[in-house]
């Protein structure tokens, strides 16, 4: 029988729903099997990029924090949030003494000690070192106890951290080589899932860490995570059993999915998880101010909210969540969606004749599919003059693009921490991982970011967000979309998933019923 959705949701529900899950088997290995869209390219804690495929990096390495569903630091390897000094330069962290590693050995101070200076050594190249660049010094007070001090106030970096750094054992890089944290981690993290096998555009295996710290979890034996970037194919996993939960269930069959019996859903906006088109303002059309502030006003974003994403994003034409304090409406309003003013852009720009450009989109999902909003860009841009071409590329050339600054303009969903300045200062701040995709800089924006790094506060920090807003919304670098859901489905046997606004799967606490 061919299998369409409509097929799947009947056979589904009558049939595959109400079967014991073949990896609960009497007697068997618990098996949780997962399915994400998109093959990392890493599985090193300081070089990942893919959000995908965190799931896996944050099942077998950990860190001093991590973030609870809402996406706010709590300990986790720390033994409590940190002591900070009155100036917010010096942070101490007081570490657990019960955790050992995977391959034996007692996590301390030298660890963590060991696993920063590392990362923050030029040398060996991280992603994310720039990120972590204000870190002065790294102090060791005992065991259990180390210090760090910053080079100046910096609010995001314990956000940073839970996402985009892991704890791994004093001397791993030189007896294991870089290779192995790469392709093949095994025994080198303090998470509850040890690294088995890889497979390259097949599956990932975990065992359970049965030395885990935290006792009574996981519940899994194994975790296996299918690639499997078609979404049929992905949800006919689910509907058949041969995976429980599923990563960026299409948005045109999940709201069907939640009336689904056997089968749950969830959604969270990410705070962090902005969804762009990154224009680069140093090549044509984009190097003119009034023809980006057009095509951002050509763009119903609300219509792609509501038609093509069914609810998963929250539209905003500015890098703010609606729902957030530091939203700034009147910055929101002058980049949406006004036909007339966007002809009004083009008119003024020098590009104004018969103006056309090329967008790379995501052939495989990331975080959702983003192919049919392209189309009704398209369609929008047309309507006030603009012809837009679709060019269809995976997600990770994309991005390798993009970085190198060589795109004209490409559809970027970026899954962030929630800290509101991310995003904003690895696409606009000198020397950042993106900062050659946008091409742009100002030192009034420089100025108004650092100057955020002081606050923790709502009542000093929001002004400043909103005016960072205000000078985004005059230059009009890129052009935000929104900020998507956090989405998955998942079958009626698995307890203890829920969607959060940081990960797309926190799988530590899963149970299989």
């Amino acid at each position: 029988m061919r299998l369409n959705r409509r097929t799947l949701f009947r056979t589904g529900t009558a049939a595959g729903l109400g079967l014991l899950s073949p990896h609960l088997a009497l007697g068997a290995d618990k098996t949780l099997t997962i399915a994400l869209p998109n093959n990392p390219t890493t599985l090193d804690p300081i070089q990942i990029s893919n959000h995908d495929a965190m799931a896996i990096t944050n099942a077998v390495f950990e860190n001093l924090l991590e973030v609870n569903l809402d996406g706010e630091p709590v300990p986790c390897l720390a033994r409590a949030m940190p002591a900070i000094s009155d100036d917010a330069l010096t942070f101490t962290f007081d570490l657990r003494d019960d955790v050992v590693f995977q391959n034996g050995q007692k996590f301390t101070a030298e660890d963590v000690k060991y696993s920063y200076e590392y990362m923050l050594d030029p040398k060996n190249r991280s992603v994310r070192r720039t990120l972590f660049s204000p870190i002065e010094r790294i102090t060791i007070e005992s065991p259990t106890r180390v210090v760090f001090r910053l080079k100046h106030p910096y609010r995001p970096w314990l956000q940073y951290m839970t996402k985009f750094m892991g704890i791994f054992p004093k001397g791993s890089r030189e007896a294991a080589g870089d290779d192995a944290f790469k392709s093949a981690p095994a025994n080198l993290g303090t998470g509850p899932g040890v690294f088995v096998e890889w497979q390259p555009d097949t599956q990932i295996v975990l065992r359970k860490n049965a030395n885990y710290w935290r006792r009574g979890v996981p519940d899994w034996d194994r975790v296996v995570a299918k690639i499997v970037p078609e979404d049929a194919t992905r949800l006919a996993y689910l509907m058949t059993g041969q995976a429980q939960i599923i990563s960026a269930p299409p948005p045109r069959d999940f709201a069907r999915l939640r009336t689904t019996p056997g089968i749950q859903t969830g959604s969270k906006v990410a705070l962090g998880g902005m969804w762009f088109m990154q224009t680069n303002t140093r090549r044509a059309p984009f190097d003119d101010v009034n023809f980006r502030k057009a095509v951002s006003c050509a763009i119903d974003r609300k219509a792609i909210a509501q038609d093509v994403l069914y609810g998963l994003l929250d539209p905003t034409a500015t890098p703010a969540p609606t729902a957030t304090s530091y939203h700034n409406a009147k910055a929101d309003e002058a980049l949406g969606y006004n036909p007339a003013r966007a002809k009004d852009h083009l008119a003024r720009s020098k590009h104004a004749s018969r103006p056309e450009f090329e967008l790379l989109v995501p052939s495989i999902p990331y975080l959702f599919d983003a192919k049919d909003s392209a189309v009704v860009m398209q369609s929008q841009l047309a309507a006030v003059g603009i012809t837009m071409k679709i060019t269809l590329m995976e997600q990770p050339q994309i991005l390798t693009r993009a970085i190198a600054g060589t795109q004209v303009a490409c559809l970027l969903p970026l899954m962030a921490p929630s800290d509101p300045t991310f995003i904003i200062q690895i696409c606009y701040t000198a020397d950042q991982i993106m900062s050659k995709s946008s091409g742009y800089t100002s030192p009034a924006l420089d100025a108004a970011i650092q100057e955020s790094y002081r606050y923790t506060d709502s009542a000093r920090l929001d002004p400043v967000l909103k005016r960072i807003q205000d000078i985004l919304a005059e230059d009009c670098p890129n052009i935000w979309l929104g900020f998507v859901g956090v989405a998955n489905a998942w079958r009626s046997e698995v307890t203890g998933f829920r969607p959060n606004t940081g990960l797309s799967m926190w799988l530590r606490d899963v149970k299989l019923g």
